[in-house]
């Protein structure tokens, strides 16, 4: 394995200029390096002000560098070699951590995030990419153990734990124990009840207009400010007409010879 690591990427200023478009390292807000092969970290410390970093499948191990990122908030390091997260310890901003696919073995790999007051959501294991880390397997019960070991959680594993979500994702879960209980064994599956309409009968039924004394009153002044206006048009028409008759009867000044 260290091997490995020797023959792997390190990340150096170059590496990091190219990839941001920033000249200066403290300028880096945000830095996406996934499936770079990088095994170092190297000069990934000087990123004072780095506030997302993406270092998922890569060949890292090692996190020394990441102590000194204290504006650091977001952090994906999964599909990696970390087995250790100590460094992480001074992240005191740290909202937001993935280390899916990892060498995580137990639980007191995980007491050094205790301090990160500002840790919301940690994911260990992911169903659908597959990784997972040894504690997931050994331990089935470990989502219930970090929840006590770090109150301030919201989310682990993608489940919110608490907040907005949290009864959905209960209640997901509560129906697939349902449907994997009624979808193996030999037992007699009952049977689901029939399907309830949400409305009442008629609910959309047209319904008679009903109008209020307000609209009567209304109509009725819009019908007698339309025959104003008509008989405004009909006085207009007729001025019109007696003004072009007039006009028509008076000589033609072109016509006069002198």
């Amino acid at each position: 394995e260290e091997e490995e690591e020797e023959e792997g990427v390190s990340i150096t200023p170059q590496l990091l200029k190219a990839a941001t478009g920033e000249f200066a390292l403290e300028s880096i807000l945000l830095l996406r390096l996934p499936g770079r092969g990088i095994a170092r970290l190297g000069c990934l410390g000087d990123c004072a002000s780095l506030e997302w970093l993406d270092l998922s499948g890569n060949s890292i191990s090692q996190l020394e560098p990441l102590a000194s990122l204290k504006s650091l908030a977001v952090l994906n390091l999964a599909r990696n070699r970390v087995a250790s997260l100590e460094p992480l310890r001074s992240c005191h901003n740290l909202q937001s951590l993935n280390v899916a696919g990892n060498r995580v073995r137990s639980l007191r790999h995980l007491r050094c995030l205790a301090g990160l007051r500002r840790l919301e959501s940690l994911r260990l294991r992911d169903p659908l990419a597959r990784l997972a880390n040894p504690l997931c397997l050994s331990a089935p019960a470990y989502r219930a153990a970090l929840a006590h070991m770090l109150p301030g959680l919201k989310a682990i594993d993608g489940q919110r734990l608490s907040g907005r979500g949290s009864d959905l994702d209960q209640l997901c879960q509560d129906l697939d124990n349902s449907l994997g209980r009624g979808g193996g064994g030999g037992g007699a599956s009952q049977q689901p009840h029939a399907a309830q309409p949400w409305v009442a009968a008629g609910f959309w039924d047209p319904r008679p207009p009903r109008r209020s004394s307000i609209v009567e009153e209304a109509y009725k002044q819009f019908g007698e400010v339309l025959r104003e206006c008509r008989e405004l048009g009909r006085r207009a028409d007729d001025t019109i007409a007696q003004a072009q008759r007039a006009l028509s009867t008076r000589p033609d000044p072109s016509s006069f010879v002198f």
